[in-house]
């Protein structure tokens, strides 16, 4: 199978396999994530490869990945003698806390709105072209939607955000105000800032590549206790769950197209967006399979890492958008060597050719 891919189709009345297309860099991180995010073991190369081939992915393609991963700074590599390791970078549990509370608490209350908005106007010398990007990419990322070429708006409170960012950036002709729109008679504000016909339809694709998996396991109970499926085979019958080799491969699959909602959303309040907005149905659909998958799909993970590290693979363990929710929120604002990573991560994200269709801030002018 292409290195790129992973598996086709499933047959009639199996639950879908991830999705075709789905790049290793971004199984492999989502993997990690789910079943390693706490720990700062590495990981020796051949049981990582080993996992994406339960996704299709070839060898070469793996290694190529967490090459890539590693020169990115996602991913860091010791060696023990002739093997080599991967594990995640070192980040303190505030960091920690706080990027899994944006993954996994994103989406669950739509926000209140005032009425107002966040506006930021400045004006960079052409000789700091690159101050200037840097600026756009920080307010593209604090979810601000370009109207005007230096006129970036908000309708969340931002201010003191974009203070920080300007002072990191030593960025002084800027400024940020909140300002109320006067008069409805003008173009929709999010309408030219922001594309939700877009985000709208990715939410619907969201949706319709997941139901199916969430109607299967309704229908086939609980997962807890035994398994009714071998552990790497399809399963037995129409009204049975999937096997932990399965499990894995869907909550994999559905935290992975889940993870990038955070970057491209710009989490508008409910007042600027249209009726029957799709996003509350695509949240309750990945919290219900990634939630109920998590202890099949974690005994798949531990089973795959044991054949290579047993003491290792005593380690593994998986967390659930419940668990995740109830950590308390860091109360930290400081920018970390992680999250620069992230960002650039993100910006490679809202930089792509489909994050770039519906996202309207864009490049340097």
């Amino acid at each position: 199978m292409d290195g790129g891919q992973v598996a086709a189709s499933p047959e009639p009345g199996s639950l879908p396999r991830a999705r075709q297309g789905a790049e290793p860099q971004r199984l492999l991180t989502t993997l990690l994530g789910d079943y390693w995010f706490w720990r700062q073991e590495h990981i020796p190369s051949a049981a990582l490869v080993r996992l994406l081939e339960e996704f299709g992915i070839s060898e070469a393609s793996a290694r190529a990945a967490l090459r890539r991963l590693v020169s990115r700074g996602l991913l860091a590599s010791s060696r023990n003698g002739r093997t080599t390791a991967y594990g995640l970078p070192p980040r303190a549990s505030d960091v920690i806390v706080a990027h899994m509370r944006r993954l996994l608490t994103f989406g669950a209350v739509t926000p209140p709105w005032d009425g107002e908005w966040t506006v930021v106007t400045f004006s960079v010398p052409e000789d700091q072209r690159d101050t200037r990007r840097t600026l756009r990419d920080g307010l593209r990322l604090l979810h601000f939607g370009m109207i005007f070429d230096a006129v970036w708006v908000s309708p969340h409170d931002r201010t003191d955000d974009v203070v920080e960012l300007t002072r990191r950036l030593g960025v002084r002709g800027a400024v940020v105000f909140r300002a109320r729109k006067v008069t409805d008679d003008l173009d929709p504000v999010p309408a030219r800032a922001f594309d939700v016909t877009a985000l709208r339809e990715r939410y619907l694709r969201f949706i319709d590549t997941h139901r199916p998996v969430a109607e299967r396991l309704a229908l086939s109970g609980p997962m807890s206790g035994p398994m009714s499926g071998p552990m790497s085979g399809p399963m037995s019958g129409p009204m049975s769950g999937p096997s932990p080799a399965e499990a894995l491969r869907l909550r994999t699959a559905i935290m992975t197209d889940w993870r990038v909602f955070p970057t491209l959303d710009p989490d508008l309040p409910a007042e600027l967006l249209p009726a029957g907005w799709p996003r509350d149905e695509a949240r309750r659909l990945c919290v219900q399979i990634y939630d109920s998958l998590g202890e099949p799909a974690e005994r798949r993970f531990h089973e795959i890492l044991a054949g290579f590290d047993p003491e290792l693979a005593g380690l593994a363990a998986h967390h659930t958008f419940t668990q995740v929710s109830a950590l308390e929120s860091p109360v930290t604002r400081r920018h970390t060597a992680f999250d620069e990573t992230t960002d650039r991560d993100r910006l490679d994200l809202l930089g792509g050719e489909e994050a770039g269709a519906w996202r309207k801030g864009g490049g340097d002018r």
